[in-house]
């Protein structure tokens, strides 16, 4: 969550910032809570001045032999009036950490304004789109044949799900090992196994919750219904990733903490009906290879520029043709101060596709978290966090599908995969 500071000493400032990304902040709403919250904790210091003043008084009246039932009276009294602050003030502070989970990151001063995904800037764009001298196919039409059977998915489960058998499963897990061996071989990243299921407070920490509770699946630990604790499937491994720094404080020279990991991603896609319902593109289980890195405050924009520069390096390797997008005000995730979204070109669609979205952070999960470092000073200071898709299995198999399709059906694989399928070229209905 953003500085509650912030809104206490320029509350007009943060409601027009927080306006370019279409969040209308509640400025009589917080103002009135804070009111409440500043009168209850006045009254209560003169009512602990005033005990202490009465406490000092009864002393004196032992001192002389004197009588202090009176006086301990009206002192006993300030103490139930004491305790009925303290409830008060409790529940003016959980009032005011409910508004302020629901408040969305501050953009950064670099981010373009816009309303949405149409005020996106193109950073740059690398590869040509490859021209064929056939009809192109779309993934589901060339993947059918090569072991993609969403029919046999659709029994098993539902719509959105998928089932791959053959070279073609095998063509998905070795894009997820090659995205691992270069993160971890070329970009210093550590590899990691996370669990698939979190509690609550993870996907607090990371800004899942409460928002965005309807995009996510459940699960309850035993006993009957109602009963047990209740778990989440992650939406992506950056809720495990980097929450393993949630309530810590981290030693200065380990930083940056860099973390990967190969997961699947689980996701109701709530508001995303009719979207990409057919194929690969948007499904309610994926496979992801994740990037996080936990850095000192001062270098994070420096790092969201490498992380990008990680996740073109996957494209460049396999050839794929992409381009570099600045996401918009309008068009940043909860949680980000800047967002880069990789798109590539999928030649079915004629179009551009997000393939991985890295952003910054900053300080907002990690305050959420209580994620620190010890600063020079020897004081805890607040890291900061990046995430991002490094990439998104299935919808790199699905740019693999159609940019190497060739006329007879067959795919080409791309040379780096090579070595993951046994040295095969192509495959093959």
């Amino acid at each position: 969550m953003i500085d509650i500071q912030l809104l206490r000493k320029d509350i007009d400032n943060v409601a027009a910032r927080l306006a370019t990304r279409k969040f209308p902040l509640d400025v009589a709403g917080f103002t009135a809570l804070e009111a409440e919250r500043k009168a209850i904790q006045t009254r209560t210091e003169d009512l602990q001045s005033k005990r202490n003043s009465l406490a000092k008084q009864i002393g004196m009246l032992k001192g002389k032999g004197e009588d202090t039932s009176a006086v301990m009276a009206e002192a006993a009294g300030l103490g139930d009036e004491l305790k009925a602050n303290e409830t008060a003030l409790g529940d003016v502070q959980a009032k005011l950490a409910v508004f302020m989970e629901a408040v969305p990151n501050l953009p950064h001063a670099s981010v373009p304004v816009g309303a949405d995904e149409s005020g996106n800037v193109e950073v740059r764009k690398v590869g040509t789109p490859p021209v064929f001298d056939f009809e192109v196919r779309d993934h589901v039409d060339v993947g059918s044949a090569l072991g993609l059977d969403l029919v046999t998915a659709v029994k098993l489960t539902g719509s959105r799900f998928s089932v791959m058998k053959g070279g073609i499963a095998r063509l998905h897990r070795a894009l997820a090992q090659y995205m691992l061996d270069t993160h971890t071989g070329e970009h210093g990243y550590t590899e990691c196994y996370t669990p698939y299921m979190v509690n609550a407070d993870s996907l607090r920490g990371t800004g899942q919750l409460p928002k965005f509770e309807a995009d996510l699946f459940s699960v309850k630990k035993g006993g009957a219904e109602g009963e047990g604790e209740t778990f989440y499937l992650i939406p992506t491994s950056e809720v495990s990733l980097t929450n393993t720094v949630r309530d810590e404080i981290v030693a200065i020279d380990t930083l940056p903490i860099k973390m990967t990991a190969h997961t699947p991603c689980f996701r109701s896609e709530a508001g995303s009906a009719g979207r990409d319902t057919r194929g690969m593109i948007r499904q309610h289980q994926f496979d992801k290879v994740e990037l996080v890195q936990v850095v000192h405050p001062d270098t994070s924009y420096d790092v969201l520029e490498d992380m990008v520069g990680h996740a073109e390096a996957i494209l460049k390797g396999l050839g794929l043709p992409y381009r570099v997008m600045a996401l918009c005000t309008g068009d940043m995730g909860f949680g980000a101060t800047k967002t880069y979204d990789l798109e590539v070109w999928l030649p079915a669609q004629n179009t551009y596709r997000e393939i991985s979205s890295l952003s910054n952070c900053e300080a907002f999960q990690a305050r959420r978290m209580q994620a620190r470092f010890r600063n020079a000073a020897g004081k805890p200071e607040l890291l900061h966090t990046l995430n991002g898709s490094g990439l998104a299995v299935g919808r790199t198999l699905v740019a693999v599908l159609e940019n190497y399709q060739q006329a007879d059906g067959s795919v080409v694989i791309p040379e780096v995969l090579r070595p993951y399928m046994g040295g095969l070229s192509a495959l093959k209905a």
